[in-house]
């Protein structure tokens, strides 16, 4: 995006990125703004496509699909789905599923599995459930499922303190272990993150990282926000993230999609 001689910012965007939690709904009520939801509307009719990219399962994103979204990065990337198309997917061996389940249930640790539903062990701390509260909203534990080694696993979460984590990394070698939250580490067979599906959707519709731009809040956003030709931090984001950002607007709650979009020429 480049600004003319009179301050104004030309971009020709032709798709939008929005994290979730943070972003499209707001941290202080979990609601989405009208603002943003009007910010929707009015970039469907400008043909302008729109993706939602964020840590959560597919399953938690009806709200989304309400207002109009129809593509989805999930799992913080290892997930993407386009309407009823899969367009990128991570998923980890399941030996590997099993075996840190196994470890997991073994030490009375708490860990989840994300397909396009989110599961949990039977291993049930109230630690676990708080955080679970701040990063999804959840009041209660999400379901156990029985054989979930046998489902398409692409994303585990492991709920501990870095302590427990170095005794997981010293166990699991081979596994990458990826923190995003005080009590919460991504469990990883392999590299995932939101600028590798950005870079998977930007393929699938034949478009070029100049033509999007992508709002965020949290440090995970950061290398979605690199990754386009754009991007935009919440007046909510973490100082890293604004220090990576090409344009600051107004908190999440303060409509600041909205007034970012306006500002920028885009709608």
């Amino acid at each position: 995006m480049l600004m003319d001689e009179n301050g104004v910012y030309r971009m020709d965007c032709k798709i939008v990125f929005f994290d979730v939690d943070g972003t499209l709904i707001n941290y202080e009520d979990g609601c989405i703004e009208e603002s943003a939801r009007k910010a929707i509307d009015e970039l469907k009719q400008r043909g302008i496509r729109i993706v939602a990219a964020t840590g959560r399962p597919l399953s938690m994103c009806q709200r989304l699909r309400n207002i109009g979204i129809e593509t989805f990065i999930t799992a913080n990337g290892a997930y993407v789905k386009h309407q009823n198309q899969v367009i990128h997917k991570v998923p980890i061996d399941k030996n590997i599923v099993q075996a840190v389940q196994a470890y997991a249930n073994e030490n009375k640790q708490s860990l989840s599995f994300f397909t396009e539903q989110l599961f949990m062990n039977n291993v049930h701390k109230p630690r676990t459930l708080k955080a679970l509260q701040e990063t999804l909203s959840l009041s209660k534990f999400p379901e156990f499922h029985e054989n979930i080694v046998e489902q398409e696993i692409y994303l585990m979460c492991l709920y501990a303190n870095e302590d427990i984590e170095q005794i997981y990394t010293t166990q699991f070698p081979h596994l990458k272990f990826k923190r995003w939250h005080p009590y919460i580490t991504n469990v990883l067979q392999s590299d995932i993150s939101k600028s590798i599906a950005v870079q998977a959707v930007l393929d699938y519709f034949n478009l070029s990282s100049e033509e999007a731009l992508a709002f965020g809040d949290g440090n995970n956003d950061i290398d979605m926000l690199e990754q386009v030709g754009f991007g935009v931090a919440m007046g909510n984001a973490s100082e890293a993230l604004k220090n990576s950002a090409d344009y600051i607007t107004k908190k999440s709650i303060e409509g600041g999609i909205y007034h970012a979009l306006q500002e920028l020429q885009i709608i």
